[in-house]
């Protein structure tokens, strides 16, 4: 096969994996009942008038399977970081003790499941429709080869090549959608 192809598919392969893994960090944002710290992975608090986030201002512990415990390393965080959850909107009220912030984890309702699993296909689609769109841009700069000599059979090879990564590629997506939507509708 053509060196340019050969590099070609190897940068479709990247963006293929990194597609993949940020619809696994998205899809680990959305709760499924049990406490975890990943939770607040998109929280940010006014640190010394820097957004900085949660974890690098804080220690996140989940004590048991239905609380976070945020601890800040300084006292003087403690509302900063309280309002930061409240206007995060993930649905979870703090309770300040004076020394650590508890967020209480409710159980799931039926409805809430749902709505649950709608955004983890929102999230899933969204991956599937990355992986086209490295297929789309990897198929098109293979065929530019054609001006750098390479022949149309490895073109036709070539993108052969990046369907099959495109099919492997999103099944691993759709795996972590099954796997998260079971574990949202497992009471």
């Amino acid at each position: 096969m053509n060196e340019l192809i050969s590099l070609q598919l190897d940068d479709c392969k990247d963006g293929m994996t990194k597609a993949v893994a940020h619809t696994e960090s998205e899809l680990t944002k959305i709760r499924a009942g049990k406490a975890s710290p990943g939770m607040l992975d998109g929280i940010y608090v006014d640190y010394y008038g820097t957004p900085t986030p949660l974890s690098q201002v804080s220690n996140i512990n989940t004590p048991d399977a239905r609380t976070i415990v945020v601890q800040p390393w300084e006292k003087n965080l403690l509302s900063t970081i309280e309002k930061a959850i409240m206007d995060s909107n993930i649905g979870l009220n703090p309770q300040n003790d004076g020394s650590i912030i508890r967020l209480a984890v409710p159980p799931l309702t039926e409805e809430r499941r749902r709505d649950l699993v709608k955004k983890v296909k929102e999230e899933t689609e969204k991956g599937r429709v990355a992986i086209r769109n490295i297929r789309k841009d990897s198929n098109e700069q293979i065929k530019k080869l054609k001006n750098d000599g390479a022949s149309e059979d490895e073109i036709k090879v070539g993108e052969a090549e990046v369907q099959k990564l495109t099919d492997t590629y999103i099944a691993k997506v759709d795996q972590l959608a099954e796997l998260k939507e079971k574990d949202i509708m497992t009471i």
